[in-house]
């Protein structure tokens, strides 16, 4: 191993050789016993004997990728099983999340004897006391936290149930579907190979931003080479979109920005059915067919989110905001399925806490986003009268509020936020110093190994010192360097909208970044894309 990386390891505390071989080769073997899960064997028996007597399943998602991975998981598995088993999925513009009431009105359509709700329902009771009189059962799977009224299912599985004894609390719904799924097929006696369902856990943990250590590295490491492989029709279509070489070695990174973005994109629009409908795409001609509606949902949501990153931006010009503590900012007809995605890219252009709301005949629902350390939450909390409702954390939280509560609803989150010092937060990046015997092929093969990177798990930028060779800055405003380095290599480095800093550069300069393979020039070419330059 690399000294650059060996010293890495060292920084995290991995110490002890077996601990440190769990982490750079993690077994589903090793998986945590799941014996200790709460209600695992009720859903699995209730699951059994809907599949037996031919009972009529829905299984029901969330709309994002942790709820269509779940819903697609249980779906193929049970059609694998025999049972008779219909996904639906909730909808930002019919119900919001969860087993809302609109929904439960979808679900039962369907006429189900059995209910399975993926990524939800924790919170849902009131949808499913209505189940019992219906004589429909209602199986829960999630993992957000629980409220203390108990449900009125026949099993509830989440692992942060205070009487829940299974250890590791980080699974996404994703995981747990292929947990309940594994004591279905035992309860079953039948033969069923869950491994190809991997590629589905990858993606949906990844993209809830679920913890990636313990069973999660595990699952997300093995699913990532299942995704690589492109087996599924859907998945091969979604490689193609993202022009990823089916074969290629994928990293956390690609599922969540080249990924889920695409599977979420017609949940922000509309009706969010597509995506589970294409990863459940029984061939390859009905996989392209799906994908390319897919990608032009994608271009639509990109379309609607730059219109109203540039109406949004034209209004803080205008009214002198990037002068404010906070900004609010809502206009009636925006898409709430983005407001998301448009509030991130104002707190990280302007700094400050950004609540961004789209308002329809009168009410509004709006994300709230923030520079790291805002309180968020704490500064809705001050807001709360103001408010329909509102939840999430001091990260990231969402709101609901009429209209006319506009102006005031901005008084007092810009007095609130002004009020509040923000939380001290270590630098998100860790860095390490590129050690100059080691090579920079041997250090990315090394670095590698560490993946799947991501929550609870960062991938580390690659800190080391360089000759100026060159320096100049290319279309877009981006810096092309070249680097070169003590150990007698040259390195390629990237810095987006570091353009500027082209002019005058000359002698050694510190650098950080992250070192990846350089695509464009191919072949054993390596990159350090920059995050910083002393």
């Amino acid at each position: 191993m690399s000294v650059t990386v060996a010293s890495w390891l060292d920084q995290l505390g991995h110490l002890d050789p077996e601990a440190t071989r769990r982490f750079l080769s993690p077994r589903l073997a090793e998986l945590t016993s799941p014996d200790a899960m709460l209600d695992r064997k009720a859903a699995a028996q209730r699951i059994a004997r809907a599949v037996r007597d031919g009972e009529r399943i829905v299984v029901f998602g969330d709309y994002d990728c942790d709820g269509m991975t779940s819903a697609a998981i249980f779906t193929e598995a049970l059609r694998a099983l025999g049972a008779n088993v219909t996904p639906v999925l909730a909808s930002r513009f019919d119900g919001g999340y969860g087993l809302s009431l609109p929904a439960l009105e979808r679900v039962l359509s369907h006429r189900p004897h059995l209910l399975v709700t993926c990524d939800c329902g924790s919170s849902d009771h009131a949808s499913l006391e209505r189940l019992a009189p219906l004589g429909v059962d209602a199986v829960v799977v999630d993992h957000h936290l629980v409220p203390e009224q108990p449900l009125p299912v026949m099993a509830f599985l989440n692992p942060h149930r205070p009487t829940c004894g299974f250890p590791f609390k980080g699974l996404a719904s994703c995981g747990l579907a292929l947990s309940v799924l594994a004591a279905v097929r035992a309860e079953l006696g039948r033969a069923l190979d869950l491994r190809p369902l991997l590629d589905l856990v990858a993606i949906g943990t990844i993209a809830d931003v679920a913890p990636l250590h313990g069973d999660n590295r595990a699952l997300v490491r093995a699913g990532l080479k299942v995704l690589g492989e492109a087996r599924r029709p859907g998945v091969r279509a979604l490689l193609e979109l993202a022009k990823i070489e089916p074969g290629s070695a994928l990293s956390a990174e690609d599922v969540a920005f080249r990924i889920a973005p695409r599977l979420n994109a017609p949940g922000r629009l509309g009706a969010p059915d597509l995506a589970v409908q294409l990863l459940l795409a029984p061939n390859l001609d009905t996989a392209h067919a799906l994908a390319s509606e897919l990608e032009q949902r994608q271009l639509e949501r990109r379309a609607v989110q730059d219109q109203m990153i540039q109406e949004a931006m034209a209004e803080v010009e205008l009214e002198r905001y990037r002068e404010r503590p906070a900004l609010v900012i809502g206009r009636e007809g925006w898409n709430h399925g983005i407001v998301g995605i448009v509030a991130g890219r104002l707190a990280s252009d302007l700094g400050k806490p950004v609540a961004v709301i789209g308002f329809e005949h009168g009410v509004g629902r709006g994300s709230v986003r923030g520079p790291r350390g805002a309180r968020l939450h704490d500064a809705l909390t001050a807001c709360a009268p103001l408010l329909r409702r509102f939840g999430g954390h001091q990260a990231a939280a969402g709101l609901e509020v009429e209209l006319d509560q506009l102006p005031a609803l901005r008084a007092a989150f810009e007095e609130a936020c002004a009020a509040q010092p923000p939380l001290e937060v270590a630098d998100e990046t860790p860095r390490i110093r590129f050690a100059p015997q080691d090579s920079l092929a041997k250090v990315l093969a090394d670095l590698s190994d560490l993946e799947p990177c991501g929550e609870s798990n960062p991938a580390p930028a690659l800190a080391l010192v360089g000759r100026v060779v060159s320096a100049r800055e290319v279309t877009g405003g981006h810096l092309k360097l070249e680097l070169a380095l003590d150990n007698g290599e040259r390195l390629s480095a990237f810095g987006i909208n570091m353009g500027a800093r082209a002019e005058g550069m000359v002698g050694e300069v510190a650098v950080s970044g992250k070192l990846r393979p350089d695509r464009y020039r191919g072949g054993n070419a390596i990159e350090l894309k920059l995050d910083k330059i002393w």
